[in-house]
Protein backbone atom coordinates (compact mmCIF):
# COMPACT_ATOMS: atom_id res chain seq x y z
CA UNK A 1 0.00 0.00 0.00
CA UNK A 2 1.27 3.47 -0.97
CA UNK A 3 3.14 5.01 1.89
CA UNK A 4 4.07 9.27 2.04
CA UNK A 5 6.45 11.65 4.03
CA UNK A 6 5.35 15.21 3.85
CA UNK A 7 8.55 17.61 3.85
CA UNK A 8 8.24 21.18 5.51
CA UNK A 9 10.79 22.97 3.70
CA UNK A 10 12.80 25.83 5.66
CA UNK A 11 14.26 24.75 9.25
CA UNK A 12 13.47 21.20 8.18
CA UNK A 13 14.72 20.34 4.68
CA UNK A 14 16.81 23.25 4.33
CA UNK A 15 18.47 26.09 6.64
CA UNK A 16 17.03 29.14 4.76
CA UNK A 17 17.04 31.94 7.99
CA UNK A 18 19.61 33.61 7.09
CA UNK A 19 19.17 34.14 3.58
CA UNK A 20 15.23 35.08 3.90
CA UNK A 21 16.41 37.31 6.79
CA UNK A 22 18.53 39.22 4.17
CA UNK A 23 16.01 39.61 1.70
CA UNK A 24 13.35 41.18 4.30
CA UNK A 25 15.89 43.45 5.03
CA UNK A 26 17.67 44.49 1.78
CA UNK A 27 13.50 44.99 0.97
CA UNK A 28 12.34 46.64 3.40
CA UNK A 29 15.39 49.03 3.86
CA UNK A 30 14.39 50.25 0.50
CA UNK A 31 10.64 50.53 1.44
CA UNK A 32 12.54 53.19 4.53
CA UNK A 33 11.05 50.84 7.03
CA UNK A 34 13.16 49.29 9.88
CA UNK A 35 12.81 45.92 10.99
CA UNK A 36 14.81 43.90 13.10
CA UNK A 37 15.86 40.08 13.42
CA UNK A 38 14.17 39.40 16.56
CA UNK A 39 10.87 41.14 14.23
CA UNK A 40 11.83 38.64 11.03
CA UNK A 41 12.21 35.27 13.80
CA UNK A 42 9.31 36.15 15.53
CA UNK A 43 7.11 35.78 12.01
CA UNK A 44 9.60 33.40 10.39
CA UNK A 45 7.43 30.42 8.89
CA UNK A 46 4.36 32.42 8.43
CA UNK A 47 3.22 33.24 5.26
CA UNK A 48 3.82 37.29 3.71
CA UNK A 49 0.59 38.38 3.99
CA UNK A 50 0.60 38.30 7.42
CA UNK A 51 4.24 39.06 7.89
CA UNK A 52 3.54 42.29 6.11
CA UNK A 53 0.17 43.89 7.49
CA UNK A 54 2.45 43.10 10.91
CA UNK A 55 5.62 45.02 9.26
CA UNK A 56 3.42 47.89 8.14
CA UNK A 57 0.98 48.24 10.32
CA UNK A 58 -1.87 50.63 8.70
CA UNK A 59 0.20 50.95 5.46
CA UNK A 60 -0.43 47.47 4.44
CA UNK A 61 -2.82 48.08 1.43
CA UNK A 62 -3.49 44.43 -0.49
CA UNK A 63 -1.74 46.42 -3.36
CA UNK A 64 1.34 47.28 -1.31
CA UNK A 65 1.19 43.46 0.50
CA UNK A 66 1.72 41.72 -3.04
CA UNK A 67 4.50 44.16 -4.13
CA UNK A 68 6.62 43.84 -1.68
CA UNK A 69 6.13 40.13 -1.11
CA UNK A 70 6.96 39.64 -4.60
CA UNK A 71 9.94 42.20 -4.29
CA UNK A 72 11.29 39.67 -0.82
CA UNK A 73 10.81 36.46 -2.28
CA UNK A 74 12.51 37.27 -5.77
CA UNK A 75 15.29 38.83 -3.63
CA UNK A 76 15.77 35.54 -1.58
CA UNK A 77 15.49 33.16 -4.70
CA UNK A 78 18.13 35.82 -6.21
CA UNK A 79 20.33 34.72 -2.98
CA UNK A 80 19.57 31.11 -3.35
CA UNK A 81 20.73 31.05 -6.52
CA UNK A 82 24.06 33.38 -6.22
CA UNK A 83 25.00 31.62 -3.18
CA UNK A 84 23.53 28.06 -2.29
CA UNK A 85 21.23 27.06 0.62
CA UNK A 86 22.70 24.97 3.03
CA UNK A 87 20.49 22.04 4.25
CA UNK A 88 19.85 20.32 7.35
CA UNK A 89 22.39 17.90 8.43
CA UNK A 90 21.05 14.86 7.54
CA UNK A 91 17.45 15.52 5.73
CA UNK A 92 19.00 14.55 2.27
CA UNK A 93 20.38 11.23 2.98
CA UNK A 94 16.47 10.99 4.34
CA UNK A 95 15.12 11.88 1.54
CA UNK A 96 17.37 9.61 -0.61
CA UNK A 97 16.76 6.68 1.45
CA UNK A 98 13.28 6.88 1.47
CA UNK A 99 13.08 7.11 -1.95
CA UNK A 100 15.06 4.18 -2.44
CA UNK A 101 12.82 2.45 0.09
CA UNK A 102 9.53 3.06 -2.10
CA UNK A 103 7.96 6.18 -0.01
CA UNK A 104 6.80 8.78 -2.27
CA UNK A 105 7.08 12.38 -0.94
CA UNK A 106 5.84 15.84 -1.58
CA UNK A 107 6.94 19.32 -0.02
CA UNK A 108 4.65 21.45 1.95
CA UNK A 109 5.29 24.17 2.25
CA UNK A 110 4.04 28.05 3.14
CA UNK A 111 6.96 29.13 0.58
CA UNK A 112 5.76 30.37 -3.10
CA UNK A 113 6.29 27.76 -5.53
CA UNK A 114 9.07 29.66 -7.09
CA UNK A 115 11.26 29.16 -3.94
CA UNK A 116 10.69 25.67 -3.75
CA UNK A 117 11.80 25.04 -7.67
CA UNK A 118 14.73 27.01 -7.32
CA UNK A 119 15.67 24.68 -4.03
CA UNK A 120 15.03 21.82 -5.25
CA UNK A 121 17.24 23.21 -8.42
CA UNK A 122 20.36 24.16 -6.77
CA UNK A 123 20.04 20.56 -4.52
CA UNK A 124 19.19 18.70 -8.12
CA UNK A 125 16.39 16.89 -5.89
CA UNK A 126 13.94 17.76 -8.08
CA UNK A 127 13.58 13.58 -8.93
CA UNK A 128 12.99 12.57 -5.58
CA UNK A 129 9.55 14.33 -5.17
CA UNK A 130 6.57 13.71 -6.41
CA UNK A 131 4.57 16.30 -5.85
CA UNK A 132 4.56 20.13 -4.09
CA UNK A 133 2.42 21.99 -2.60
CA UNK A 134 2.93 25.72 -1.78
CA UNK A 135 1.92 29.01 -0.75
CA UNK A 136 -0.50 29.92 -3.72
CA UNK A 137 -2.30 25.75 -3.68
CA UNK A 138 -3.99 26.75 -0.26
CA UNK A 139 -6.06 29.31 1.20
CA UNK A 140 -5.35 28.76 4.94
CA UNK A 141 -1.55 28.40 6.21
CA UNK A 142 -0.71 25.85 9.13
CA UNK A 143 -1.82 25.26 11.80
CA UNK A 144 -4.64 24.47 9.23
CA UNK A 145 -3.97 20.68 7.83
CA UNK A 146 -5.39 21.78 4.28
CA UNK A 147 -1.73 22.07 2.63
CA UNK A 148 -1.02 18.57 4.17
CA UNK A 149 -4.25 16.97 3.19
CA UNK A 150 -3.81 18.53 -0.59
CA UNK A 151 -0.21 16.76 -0.79
CA UNK A 152 -1.25 13.31 0.51
CA UNK A 153 -4.25 13.77 -2.01
CA UNK A 154 -1.56 14.51 -4.77
CA UNK A 155 0.50 12.11 -4.26
CA UNK A 156 -2.20 9.71 -3.88
CA UNK A 157 -1.76 8.93 -0.30
CA UNK A 158 -4.07 8.45 2.51
CA UNK A 159 -4.01 10.25 5.31
CA UNK A 160 -3.21 7.67 7.39
CA UNK A 161 -0.49 6.89 5.28
CA UNK A 162 1.11 9.61 5.60
CA UNK A 163 3.99 11.27 8.01
CA UNK A 164 4.70 14.75 8.27
CA UNK A 165 7.81 16.03 8.73
CA UNK A 166 8.13 19.59 10.46
CA UNK A 167 10.43 21.85 12.59
CA UNK A 168 7.24 24.29 13.82
CA UNK A 169 4.72 23.92 16.73
CA UNK A 170 2.06 25.11 13.89
CA UNK A 171 2.90 22.49 11.47
CA UNK A 172 3.01 19.99 14.03
CA UNK A 173 -0.59 20.72 15.06
CA UNK A 174 -1.35 20.86 11.19
CA UNK A 175 -1.02 16.99 10.99
CA UNK A 176 -2.61 16.03 13.93
CA UNK A 177 -5.54 17.91 12.34
CA UNK A 178 -4.87 16.16 9.25
CA UNK A 179 -5.16 12.84 10.93
CA UNK A 180 -1.40 12.42 9.89
CA UNK A 181 1.71 11.12 12.17
CA UNK A 182 4.44 13.68 12.27
CA UNK A 183 7.93 13.74 13.14
CA UNK A 184 9.39 16.81 15.13
CA UNK A 185 12.86 18.54 14.21
CA UNK A 186 13.60 20.51 17.20
CA UNK A 187 16.76 21.61 16.70
CA UNK A 188 17.08 24.00 19.90
CA UNK A 189 15.98 21.59 22.25
CA UNK A 190 12.72 23.08 22.51
CA UNK A 191 9.06 21.09 22.79
CA UNK A 192 7.19 19.61 19.57
CA UNK A 193 4.21 17.58 20.34
CA UNK A 194 4.97 15.31 17.77
CA UNK A 195 4.51 11.75 17.64
CA UNK A 196 8.50 11.36 17.40
CA UNK A 197 10.91 14.50 18.18
CA UNK A 198 14.96 14.68 17.65
CA UNK A 199 17.18 17.49 17.95
CA UNK A 200 18.89 15.97 14.35
CA UNK A 201 17.77 13.78 12.09
CA UNK A 202 21.05 11.57 12.57
CA UNK A 203 18.92 10.18 15.79
CA UNK A 204 16.46 8.34 14.02
CA UNK A 205 16.51 5.01 13.68
CA UNK A 206 16.42 3.20 10.59
CA UNK A 207 12.69 2.28 10.76
CA UNK A 208 11.50 5.29 12.17
CA UNK A 209 9.25 5.92 9.39
CA UNK A 210 8.21 2.68 9.08
CA UNK A 211 7.38 1.89 12.77
CA UNK A 212 4.92 5.00 12.56
CA UNK A 213 2.94 3.48 10.19
CA UNK A 214 2.98 0.19 12.29
CA UNK A 215 2.36 2.12 15.09
CA UNK A 216 -0.90 3.96 13.76
CA UNK A 217 -2.05 0.58 12.19
CA UNK A 218 -2.20 -1.01 16.06
CA UNK A 219 -6.07 -1.61 17.15
CA UNK A 220 -5.35 1.04 19.80
CA UNK A 221 -4.17 3.71 17.97
CA UNK A 222 -5.47 6.56 18.05
CA UNK A 223 -6.08 8.12 14.55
Amino acid sequence: MLKAVLWDMDGTLVDSEELHWLAWKEVMDAEGVAVTYDQFRDTFGQRNDTIIPLLLGGAATPETVARISDTKEAAYRRMVRERGIVTIDGAVGWVKRLHEQGWRQAIASAAPRANIDAILDVLGLHAYFDAAVAAEDVLRGKPDPQVFLLAAERLGAAPARSIVVEDGRAGVEGARRAGMRSIGLARDGGELPADIVVRSFGELPPDAFERLLADLAAPDAIV
